[in-house]
């Protein structure tokens, strides 16, 4: 269980991310989530953790299942998302923080039920 993620009110969202595609954040005890809304109806969920580890990074071992629950929480759960692990010379890795990109429609190399 994640817990109930609350809307936050745009004047306390994190200062540090300008982007002017972020829409929407939500936040609980333990994730904080910020919607992107990316070129051609994509989507963008960034979660991290909120609690920090002794390295001074978000705590890492988010799984699979939370993000599961985090996409449903937000609004999501009708909708395919992808992680995308990058080639090697493209790694962006600064955070403790996942992407899911979420197509506007769904992605044709799913399993399905």
């Amino acid at each position: 269980m994640i817990g109930t993620l609350k809307p936050v009110p745009k004047e306390n969202w994190p200062a540090r991310c300008h982007d002017p595609k972020r829409s929407n954040v939500w936040a609980n005890a333990y994730f904080l989530v910020q919607e992107f809304q990316e070129d051609n109806g994509l989507i963008r969920l960034t979660v991290n953790a909120t609690s920090i580890a002794s390295s001074g990074r978000w705590k890492d071992g988010i799984g699979w299942d939370a993000l599961q629950e985090i996409k449903s929480a937000v609004g999501y759960g009708d909708r395919d998302a992808v992680e995308v692990f990058p080639r090697d010379t493209d790694v962006v890795n600064v955070a403790n923080m996942r992407h899911l990109w979420i197509p506007p429609e769904p992605i044709t190399f799913a399993w399905r039920k």
